[in-house]
């Protein structure tokens, strides 16, 4: 039996609220300390416990992130999904499970490893109370003798799980290694994977997107937050109060430096967030896709009256409540075009926690740069799951504050008109409160206003100030990211995609390439709004597949509508809307059933 070494996905099928948690991130940290890539995702139901919840863990050779649809190794231990869980798993899969389940075997082509548990916990843990807080660490062991596991990696990443407390740590790692006794004694190895030790994690680290997003939004220099707690957007603002009560405080008089606030709901919040903009503060909210419907009517007066404000959305699985545990890209339309009348917004498509970080930071210096609120449109996947990522970079350049007048500029020009289009890019000049000259004052108004903001309701001040609104829209296109370009000179084919959806994109590639021979080019965007290289790349080829998760394939209308004419009869559509993470087997197959149509 040839080995399959350091390629392979393992899921833990567990109770929510069984306290596996610690025991899936000793596996998956384990192995990363081996120097294997890995990444680790979990599916977990939106009650507080008592469902079925998953956690899976992929070890990757090639470095590939992505979920992987078949799952190699599973263990179960919930009764609720053990027939599902085994039924769905390829022949050669390995399945361990709790002899206490009661299950009974009944595929011959699985390898089939099980264990006494409540024995095993009973021998490691003389107190009985204490026995249900280790018994996920008991398979910890199992796994690790199975595998190959480095039995002091897995100690040292069990004692970092605890930190200072020494005592859970060593009941934690006594089950371990009760664990892998086990399987030493009564599981001799039957199946083909292993782990072995690679220098592939070198200078990496693992962090959730949510709190990479939040280190970003504290170098980007925030100092307001108002939210509502809203899955899965939470861990962000968490990590944010974490992070600023440790660096926002002033040395001498230790008094905090920032202000984080609990609204009572999400308008409250996105109220706040604009009036701490409109005053000269650094200001965001987080949410998901019910809490931005709920924004709406205050984001509109933010696009309107020009008040700067980043807005976090950890997107989740709608309509309405939908699944708050699921990933989506479903909100793109809701986010382009919030409130009602002619609005577009700027919206930055993180696709790792690389990228969460930096861009949160960029989020800042667009809104002030333009004046307006502007949306990072992330995902439960990246926001809430454990991704491997490059250490991030100290910032370097200075905060981008935009065209804020101050008193001496206000002297220097003896004049002020809070709307006017000064430099022709739609962008107007601003002041802000505190600002003494008598030229620095304005009205900010929600309703008709011309270029001196004095209240007016005259056509051709309304038709002069939207125009410059979408003048300013347009210049943006210079300012945020650009789309990244892979191009195969070779490739009839082409894929475009955004966000997470972007590690199921490259890997789905190197499968089309090794096993079809079909070479592929692949722009990711970044950012809306973009450039003219997303029409120029779908000029070069015959095909370009939109790949995203959303069942409407909300990017895929937009961008017809954006690269137009016969062009436009290129874009074909690829959707996953499932609320799994997309994976690359299924881009893969199927963008080889639409190219067979083709042919």
């Amino acid at each position: 039996m040839e080995p399959v070494v350091n390629d392979l996905s393992i899921q833990v099928a567990t109770v929510n609220g069984s306290g596996s948690q610690t025991a899936n991130s000793v596996l998956m940290r384990t192995i990363f300390q081996m120097g294997v890539p890995v990444s680790g995702k979990n599916l977990f139901p939106s009650n507080i416990a008592g469902l079925p919840t998953w956690f899976t863990i992929r070890a990757s050779k090639d470095g590939w992130i992505a979920r992987k649809k078949e799952i190699d190794i599973l263990v179960a231990m919930n009764l609720a999904t053990i027939e599902e869980d085994f039924a769905a798993l390829r022949p050669g899969s390995v399945a361990i499970y709790n002899t206490d389940l009661k299950y009974q075997e009944t595929r011959s082509d699985l390898i089939y490893y099980p264990v006494n548990f409540s024995e095993v916990v009973k021998e490691c843990c003389p107190e009985t109370k204490l026995r249900k807080l280790v018994t996920n660490m008991v398979y910890v062991g199992i796994v690790q003798h199975l595998l190959g596991l480095d039995p002091a990696e897995v100690e040292k990443a069990i004692r970092r799980a605890f930190k200072s407390k020494v005592k859970a740590a060593d009941l934690n790692t006594a089950a371990a290694r009760a664990g892998a006794a086990y399987a030493a004694k009564n599981l001799p190895k039957r199946d083909k994977f292993r782990i072995e030790r690679m220098n592939k994690t070198a200078g990496k680290i693992i962090i959730e997107g949510n709190a990479a997003a939040a280190i970003g939004a504290i170098f980007g220099g925030v100092t307001f937050c108002a939210w509502y707690p809203i899955t899965p957007s939470s861990s962000l603002c968490e990590a944010l109060i974490e992070y600023a009560g440790t660096y926002r405080v002033d040395p001498e008089t230790k008094k905090n430096t920032f202000a984080i606030v609990q609204a009572e709901d999400e308008l409250a919040s996105i109220g706040m967030v604009l009036s701490a903009g409109w005053a000269g503060a650094r200001s965001m909210t987080t949410t998901s896709g019910p809490g931005v419907s709920l924004m709406s009517e205050f984001v509109g007066l933010g696009y309107y009256t020009e008040c700067p404000g980043v807005i976090f959305d950890v997107q989740r699985v709608g309509p309405s409540t939908g699944l708050p545990t699921r990933t989506a890209q479903s909100d793109l339309k809701s986010l382009l075009y919030l409130s009602h009348g002619d609005t577009r917004h700027i919206v930055v498509f993180p696709a790792n926690p690389e990228e969460a970080y930096q861009f949160s930071q960029d989020a800042f210096d667009l809104a002030e740069r333009f004046q307006t609120p502007v949306f990072v449109a992330m995902d439960l996947d990246l926001g809430m799951n454990n991704w491997m990522a490059d250490a991030f970079p100290y910032p370097t350049k200075p905060l981008d504050r935009g065209k804020v007048l101050s008193k001496a500029d206000l002297d220097r020009l003896g004049k002020f008109e809070r709307y006017a289009d000064v430099d022709g890019d739609g962008i107007p000049y601003r002041t802000l409160p505190g600002n003494p000259h008598p030229l620095a004052g304005y009205f900010t108004r929600g309703s008709g206003h011309n270029e001196k903001a004095q209240y007016t309701e005259k056509a051709e001040d309304y038709v002069r100030n939207m125009d410059r609104l979408a003048r300013k829209y347009e210049t943006a296109r210079k300012w945020t990211a650009p789309p990244l370009v892979q191009q195969d000179p070779a490739a009839k084919v082409g894929f475009i995609a955004f966000g997470t959806t972007h590690h199921a994109i490259v890997e789905s590639q190197d499968q089309l390439k090794k096993e079809q021979g079909l070479p592929t080019s692949y722009l990711r965007i970044r950012a809306l709004p973009t450039t003219s290289a997303i029409k120029e790349f779908v000029q070069r080829h015959e095909r370009v597949y939109v790949v995203e998760q959303n069942r409407d394939g909300q990017m895929y209308d937009y961008l017809r509508l954006e690269v137009g004419g016969a062009d436009a009869l290129k874009l074909r559509t690829i959707r996953h809307y499932s609320g799994i993470p997309i994976d690359a087997r299924s881009v893969t197959d199927a963008l080889l059933a639409q190219e067979k149509e083709v042919k």
